[in-house]
């Protein structure tokens, strides 16, 4: 029986022995039964605030995990297929305001989100906290929008720009940030689970106590572009 184990410590948090997220490829089956087991560091539970902060990001990451260990269902678009025609909806950049209402951490959909070349630049208040579930995103720009505490799982932000984007306390669950611009944005306190970075840009990123599996830290950490301070926060060796 394989164990899982979320140990969460001060600055970035490394997710040990999390199962491997290739989202270029179906994820791999699983026959054998998996048991998740989640646990804080005594320092992370110094303080009454402490606890309950890392309590409720604990229970998010194990949920996430959870989903993975129970489904081998791959992401909506991979970034090795092509993408459906661009949507003719005349509002369809506003629907990022009302966002997806069912399936966050499956990325399932009641109706496509498509918001690429859409235009948030700024925007302050109607992306905080919404749920954007397998959305479209590549190529839109975010600079200087308040996302925190979005879900966005399984999203295709391929290209995008999200320069100096608060992402913090945030659930960003295997997206696709590959060839993004993420200078200044911020992901603290961010759960960061199977998402890519393949060639994105993310010089001044901000990445103190952010959740993130081990492959995949291993992955980010390759990255040139992260600052020395970046480096620090993610625990790069």
């Amino acid at each position: 029986m394989a164990s899982i184990s979320i140990p969460l410590a001060y600055k970035s948090h490394s997710l040990g022995r999390s199962p491997i997220y290739r989202p270029h490829f179906p994820a791999p089956q699983l026959h054998s039964p998996i048991q998740i087991k989640c646990s804080a560091s005594k320092e992370d539970l110094s303080t009454e605030e402490g606890s309950i902060q890392s309590k409720q990001l604990r229970n998010v990451a194990c949920g996430l995990f959870a989903v993975w260990a129970v489904s081998s269902v791959s992401p909506v678009i991979a970034a090795s297929q092509r993408l459906p025609p661009l949507s003719t909806e005349p509002n369809r950049c506003e629907r990022a305001f009302v966002g997806n209402t069912i399936g966050q951490a499956n990325g399932v959909y009641d109706k496509p989100l498509d918001l690429r070349f859409c235009d948030y630049t700024n925007e302050k208040t109607n992306l905080k906290g919404k749920s954007l579930a397998a959305a479209l995103m590549s190529d839109a720009k975010f600079d200087g929008a308040d996302m925190s505490e979005v879900i966005m799982s399984k999203a295709y932000a391929v290209g995008a720009s999200f320069k100096g984007t608060d992402f913090s306390n945030a659930v960003l669950d295997r997206v696709i940030f590959d060839k993004a611009n993420l200078q200044g944005a911020s992901f603290k306190n961010t759960v960061l689970s199977g998402s890519t970075f393949n060639d994105a840009q993310l010089e001044g990123v901000d990445f103190e106590d952010t959740i993130i599996g081990y492959i995949d830290l291993q992955k980010i950490c390759t990255n040139k572009t992260i600052s020395e301070e970046g480096r620090v926060n993610l625990g790069c060796r």
